[in-house]
């Protein structure tokens, strides 16, 4: 008798994989974050990168971090929640998570709010001493409808390949 696998992944890592996988698709040489929105039927409903909002060349917009304000890239990137939730299926997200790199910031963290988004899990909370993090979690902490935390698993990476198992 053949027993099932055991150490496939678990939903929270299958929707962070996600999330992982499509900041791939970010061009931005620094910081590379991916959203993915699941309703709760654990169906993908929405997922997003950082990058230039669609028809603005990821060449003619500047890419820095630091500099004069309109020389860098701050006022131009669209963060990955803001991508998530507009690239979404469906206008009604009210009851479903959002799977995230990095913890919000707080122009991410209104637009989760305001789409009724009920969970926010993420996997590094490296600005938690900023003061946008700190304003995302005073938003948060102070709104009864959601949630959120970090994900934690015993998994360190999870590997990709475009070669076919051989029992496939």
């Amino acid at each position: 008798m053949t027993t099932k696998r055991t150490n496939y992944l678990s939903w929270d890592e299958y929707f962070m994989a996600v999330a992982l996988l499509s900041a791939q698709r970010s061009k931005d040489p620094n910081t590379q974050v991916g959203a993915c929105v699941a309703n709760k039927q654990n169906k993908i409903v929405g997922v997003g990168y950082n990058g230039f909002p669609w028809g603005c060349s990821d060449d003619d917009l500047p890419w820095a971090r630091h500099g004069n304000y309109l020389d860098t890239k701050y006022p131009y990137v669209c963060h990955a929640e803001l991508n998530a939730v507009l690239n979404s299926i469906s206008r009604d997200l009210r009851g479903c998570r959002i799977y995230v790199g990095l913890f919000p910031c707080n122009e991410c963290t209104k637009v989760i709010i305001q789409a009724g988004i009920e969970e926010i899990i993420f996997l590094s909370d490296k600005y938690l001493d900023t003061d946008s993090v700190k304003a995302s979690k005073i938003m948060l902490d102070k709104s009864p409808n959601i949630s959120y935390r970090q994900l934690m698993t015993t998994r360190e990476s999870l590997t990709v390949s475009f070669a076919l198992p051989e029992n496939m």
